[in-house]
């Protein structure tokens, strides 16, 4: 029928053509003046060319720039709001630590003071830290500190199961709320998913202050879907904060020894709590459209003797690139080694030529990834960077025990960052993420142990033998990074 009608009309099916290679045109120039990225925008506008109404639907399900958009101009602006209550003790703890830590700091002072004018974080002193080692060790401490809350807990996850892990943190919370402590709890909607109706209805009828950053109605046309807040954050009484690569899931208590998650994360107690507590007041009050009475009671100067320096790195569509040009800053600065774990390996470009750069400089560079991914596409589109990094003298291990999704960096014999951030473009560019740079020779070397220990369940790539692989396969790798900007 419709066949027929433009045989009888054909100048209407002329003119449906030219109005949709008008509008073709326009989309093109919105993508060019909107996207900064380069190889990004070649990507987008390859698929609204190559591919018709799809590749238009695509971009304007992950394309467009909400950095400026309305929808986060208010959570710009709630930001400074929150940043204008606390910004005394933010510049006051800041230079107190520079003065007191100069030396100790010296080496990566410019990605310290890049973090403090780029997104107010300030270098914090006195911190007690330690690493968690899987979920087994995370939830453990995690339910021991939780028990010992006296006047507030806050909850941001990407991914909250409703299994026995998130039930079981679920009914603390709801104990700790009977107690007359405050329980806020941010969720994103498209990675926890699986939390249910009735978990959620639970929490809320127990006390718990519940809400989606950002809320999810029709997930496939949600171009907020490509801002997800990936952070993964506990803060108990404005002390202590745990943060790191683990979800609540009971996967990642690895009930299932043929499913092996490798993972870390970390836990600190001091002044660095305050950044945290910033971060998740802003997203609070953006999510809730509430602003809570805030306290000295939720930003608590620190009396901790602890021997770490942290700063925390922040990035998503409400601030500058915070991580990716920290990490970048840091790799730079790098003298004698850098050790990077990460599940998924698709750099943007500045990062990547850090990496090189410090490499052939003569830095020994490894870096540490899953030896199969959870996504053939992103699988693919990481090996396409391998053979670029080994030829510039970068050292790569598969791990091979299970999946390891530990997000961690150990730079010379003073620096680490543990955190949320997964090395790609989404986490370096779109996602709330967060990560956490601790300057102590102890957190270091425990760091460095974990590293050589997992060197055990890996094997190092060859640059000859990878270099043998079938050319269908380097083919498609080096097709899945042309998508890279995009997954």
């Amino acid at each position: 029928m419709i066949k027929d009608f433009f045989d009888q009309f054909p100048y209407i099916l002329v003119g449906l053509e030219v109005l949709y290679l008008i509008g073709i045109i326009f989309l093109a120039g919105k993508i060019i003046m909107d996207t900064r990225n380069t190889s990004k925008t070649l990507a987008y506008i390859m698929l609204i060319i190559f591919l018709p109404v799809v590749g238009i639907i695509i971009y304007f399900v992950f394309g467009v720039n909400y950095r400026k958009n309305k929808f986060y101009t208010f959570k710009i602006e709630r930001n400074e709001q929150v940043y204008e209550a606390v910004s005394a003790y933010i510049k006051e703890t800041h230079y107190k630590t520079l003065e007191n830590h100069n030396e100790e700091i010296d080496q990566f002072l410019t990605t310290v003071n890049f973090l403090y004018n780029a997104g107010h974080s300030p270098l914090s002193q006195g911190n007690h830290a330690e690493v968690l080692i899987n979920g087994e060790g995370k939830f453990e401490k995690v339910f021991e500190v939780l028990e010992k809350a006296v006047h507030h807990i806050h909850l941001e996850y990407y991914i909250y199961d409703n299994d026995e892990i998130g039930n079981r943190l679920a009914d603390l919370l709801i104990k700790k709320a009977g107690e007359g402590v405050i329980i806020r709890f941010l969720y994103d909607d498209m990675g926890s998913g699986k939390i249910g109706k009735k978990l959620l209805k639970r929490l809320k009828t127990g006390g718990v202050e519940v809400s989606p950053v950002n809320k999810i109605t029709f997930r496939l046309l949600a171009n907020r879907v490509n801002y997800r807040d990936h952070r993964k954050i506990i803060i108990v009484d404005g002390a202590e904060v745990f943060t790191g690569g683990i979800n609540v899931s009971d996967k990642y208590i690895n009930p299932n020894p043929q499913q092996y998650w490798r993972d870390v994360h970390l836990y600190m107690k001091g002044e660095a709590a305050f950044y945290f507590q910033f971060l998740f007041f802003s997203n609070w009050i953006f999510a809730t459209e509430k602003v809570p009475e805030i306290s000295q009671l939720y930003f608590k100067k620190s009396k901790e003797d602890g021997t770490s320096l942290i700063q925390t790195a922040a990035s998503g569509p409400d601030t500058k690139p915070s991580i990716m040009l920290s990490t970048s800053s840091a790799v730079l600065s790098a003298k004698k080694r850098i050790y990077i774990v990460t599940p998924y390996f698709i750099p943007v470009e500045t990062v990547l030529n850090a990496i090189k750069q410090a490499a052939v400089s003569g830095v020994d560079v490894r870096l540490m990834v899953p030896k199969s991914g959870d996504s053939v596409i992103v699988n693919a589109a990481a090996y396409s960077y391998y053979e670029e990094l080994m030829e510039n003298n970068v050292k790569i291990f598969f791990y091979k025990k299970g999946f390891i999704h530990a997000k961690t960096m150990i730079i010379d014999d003073n620096f680490s960052s543990v955190g949320t951030a997964n090395m790609d473009v989404r986490s370096q560019e779109l996602n709330f993420e967060v990560n956490a740079l601790v300057f102590d020779k102890k957190i270091n070397e425990k760091l460095q142990d974990l590293f050589h220990e997992d060197m055990n369940d890996c094997e190092e790539i060859s640059l000859v033998s990878w270099r043998k692989r079938p050319k269908y396969k380097v083919f498609f790798e080096h097709l899945a990074r042309l998508l890279s900007p995009l997954i």
